[in-house]
């Protein structure tokens, strides 16, 4: 029973540390990256990539083919737009 209690405390404070993001909100700065804004072009094609930059308020973008080796380094300012192997957008996101 102790053990149950502890478990539940605990879960309550790391619960109380998660923090929430509104999927509508803007940009934290001027450049930040909000995916969220360009989201409606997810299955448009690939020529839709720079007007999904420009809702999303990214100063980068990074189109990503299929198997395309891509770095790890996490950008908040750089929007990341995946194809597929028709050149179809299937995921837009930042970093």
């Amino acid at each position: 029973m102790k053990h149950a209690a502890l478990m539940l405390a605990l879960s309550a404070g790391l619960a109380a540390c998660a923090t929430t993001k509104s999927p509508s909100s803007p940009p934290a700065e001027a450049g930040a990256c909000n995916a969220d804004a360009a989201q409606s072009l997810v299955g448009k094609p690939a020529s839709s990539a720079e007007e999904a930059r420009a809702a999303s308020g990214a100063r980068a973008m990074r189109v990503v083919r299929p198997g395309q080796a891509v770095t790890m380094e996490y950008r908040p300012d750089r929007l990341n737009v995946e194809l597929d192997a028709s050149d179809i957008i299937v995921r837009i996101s930042c970093g």
